[in-house]
């Protein structure tokens, strides 16, 4: 009788440690997560995703990133200009992956953040809804989704382990993806540049010739050439025929801008260049056949 109650009591104890072991292992994965999310500090989003055909499709890319900036994240695309300590360092981020869930009569999305090395740090709820129109859908679904990260007590504190990971350790797939990012980038630029300089010449042949009168009679010394400027250098846009030209505090005539029909882009007279706006910023974009140059300036019109 008393090695009876002795097997029993070792075989519940035994029972006891396997509920216990299970328990633990289906937990979610969040409960391990919620402390390691504040152990990055910036967030960083495609701008295309990979169930969607085009770049920022619906706005997307772009409502994912507002909502994080919105919600005490700081985050960033592929192509922004990152920080110092993010550009040696490109595992202090986390990489955003919005994934479409199936469903049969509801839109489904689900917002992961990964570490440098492709691991899920933090996973969101599926956000849900049943509207009909994808642009709206989408929409809905991801703030659906994004709730997750609103609700959470995010404030970032460094890590020693990350913060002493070099570029170098970096995962390959991470890395693999900013050059396919950057790639497309470059492409979108020049083939907009071919684009420009076709419309330009076109006009060029249908309209009549007019000479230009200068609005301001430039001093007449040594022109600056653009590598020579900085960003803090003040440049005034005039309008002249089909387009400004461009002077310094000087004045001198640093270029001429011919107007193209594409909004906030301009073909620099004589140059392999083009002027354009993006995010607020003027760049000047040259190309020499061999490589592609793109130059902040600051431009008043």
């Amino acid at each position: 009788m008393y090695i009876n109650i002795e097997n029993h009591y070792v075989r519940m104890k035994f029972y006891k440690s396997i509920l216990l072991l299970l328990a633990i292992v289906c937990l979610p994965s969040q409960l391990f997560s919620q402390e390691s999310i504040n152990s990055y500090k910036y967030i960083i989003i495609p701008s295309e995703y990979s169930f969607l055909k085009e770049k920022d499709q619906y706005q997307l890319n772009s409502l994912t990133k507002f909502l994080f900036n919105k919600y005490g994240y700081t985050a960033f695309f592929y192509e922004d200009q990152f920080p110092d300590d993010l550009q040696s360092n490109r595992c202090l981020a986390m990489y955003a992956d919005v994934s479409n869930e199936k469903g049969l009569f509801k839109t489904k999305i689900k917002i992961d953040l990964k570490d440098c090395n492709g691991r899920i740090v933090y996973e969101s709820k599926v956000g849900e809804t049943r509207e009909k129109e994808f642009d709206k859908a989408y929409n809905l679904a991801l703030r659906d989704a994004f709730e997750t990260y609103q609700h959470l007590d995010y404030k970032y504190e460094p890590n020693a382990k990350i913060t002493s990971i070099s570029t170098q350790t970096q995962s390959a797939d991470v890395v693999a993806v900013e050059e396919v990012q950057q790639s497309k980038a470059e492409i979108a630029r020049l083939q907009k540049e071919i684009d420009d300089l076709k419309e330009a010449k076109e006009k060029a042949a249908k309209e009549p010739k007019v000479k230009a009168q200068p609005v301001v009679e430039a001093v007449k010394h040594t022109e600056p050439t653009i590598s020579e400027l900085t960003e803090v250098d003040a440049l005034y846009a005039q309008p002249i025929a089909n387009g400004f030209q461009v002077v310094d505090m000087k004045p001198s005539v640093v270029m001429v801008l011919l107007e193209t029909k594409k909004l906030n882009v301009f073909i620099v007279k004589d140059q392999n260049a083009i002027v354009y706006k993006e995010d607020g910023f003027w760049y000047y974009s040259s190309n020499d056949g061999k490589t592609v140059s793109i130059k902040t300036l600051n431009i008043k019109f």
